[in-house]
């Protein structure tokens, strides 16, 4: 990694203080930036998710998909994480945590709310993202950009099933709005953009495309400082005003992390799978698409709620936790490839 990706969670924590500062000094001009919307995704941080991974998506010959079923282990490692291990363990955690343990230290009154936004958080696997952590981790993106779109295709149809499960509703009112204008946003245009740019380099020969990948390799660490400027800007107000329910809340969401990135990344150690899968399947395992979840949790509880806060949590520990499981999977690839499946796959 370079000397700014190596420290970049310094930066991401600088960012992190001067979104919340900015956003005091100046809530105007962030009101105005929040209220630039469709359906409830904001056009200014959609735009920032783009500029992070179309340089990753410039890469990708998608001529070569069709190797990806060489990691069908990988894939069915983590979907069963997303989707039969990590809502139901955060459930399990938000309600030993906040229910049982936190209590004496929570509103009471916001205590099922703040439990049905870490359901909301952990209900929706994350999507752009994940695209900046498998780089950073020299994840295989072939099976990255598939994985995210198996993931995102079983999102439309199972994240309000097991939310209104999980929360034991009857019926439940998804902004479907959101989450299908959100998978427009941040996977089918980012890919046909990036597509359409790697063929017209590829036409114009020699260096181009590399000369370009070059320059625009700093850019997708650039949107993601922006990015977390801007939404802690938006939230600031609310993250300085509760600081002990913030630090609560975020013990559920550690462990959830940090548990289910384990479990991914020694279940692929286990049935074989390489490295460069592995890194990355424990990182779509471990990430949240907390785009979605707050989006959700303000449509079905309001913008004030436990819920719509809990999700803000998320937003603010995601970027930290998440390259500290890069760093993670990187030192341990040897430990990973002296596994006896994965060394016996090797030598096939």
């Amino acid at each position: 990694m370079s000397l700014f990706e190596r420290y970049l969670t310094l930066w991401v924590a600088l960012c992190i203080g001067a979104g919340i500062a900015l956003g005091q000094m100046f809530p105007a001009i962030f009101r105005v930036i929040g209220a630039t919307e469709i359906a409830r995704v904001n056009l200014p941080v959609a735009v920032l998710i783009w500029l992070m991974i179309i340089p990753m998506l410039l890469k990708i010959d998608f001529a070569a998909l069709g190797q990806v079923t060489r990691h069908w282990r990988g894939v069915g490692v983590t979907l069963f994480i997303n989707w039969a291990v990590k809502p139901f363990s955060m459930a399990a955690l938000g309600w030993l945590f906040l229910s049982v343990l936190f209590r004496p230290f929570l509103p009471a009154d916001q205590i099922e709310s703040y439990i049905a936004g870490l359901i909301l958080l952990a209900a929706a696997p994350c999507t752009a993202m994940v695209f900046v952590w498998s780089n950073l981790s020299n994840g295989e993106p072939h099976f990255t950009l598939s994985q995210v779109a198996l993931n995102d295709a079983i999102m439309v149809v199972a994240f309000a099933p097991i939310v209104a499960f999980l929360l034991g509703l009857s019926a439940i009112t998804v902004p479907w709005a959101t989450l299908v204008l959100s998978v427009v946003l941040y996977i089918l245009v980012p890919v046909a953009v990036a597509q359409w740019i790697r063929r017209r380099k590829l036409a114009e020969g020699g260096e181009a495309l590399p000369r370009l990948l070059s320059r625009l390799g700093p850019v997708s660490i650039l949107a993601l400082l922006t990015t977390l400027v801007l939404l802690f800007g938006f939230q600031g107000e609310q993250i300085l005003a509760q600081p002990l329910v913030i630090a609560l809340l975020a013990v559920p969401i550690l462990i959830q992390v940090y548990f289910n990135a384990a479990l991914a990344y020694w279940l692929n150690r286990v049935t074989g799978e390489a490295h460069c899968v592995a890194a990355p399947s424990a990182l779509i395992g471990a990430s949240n698409f907390f785009e979605l979840a707050v989006a959700a949790a303000i449509s079905l509880f309001g913008f004030t709620s436990g819920a719509a806060l809990a999700t803000v949590v998320g937003v603010l520990i995601e970027v930290p936790v998440m390259l500290s499981v890069v760093r993670i999977v990187a030192r341990t690839k040897p430990w990973y490839e002296s596994g006896p499946a994965v060394r016996a796959r090797a030598g096939h």
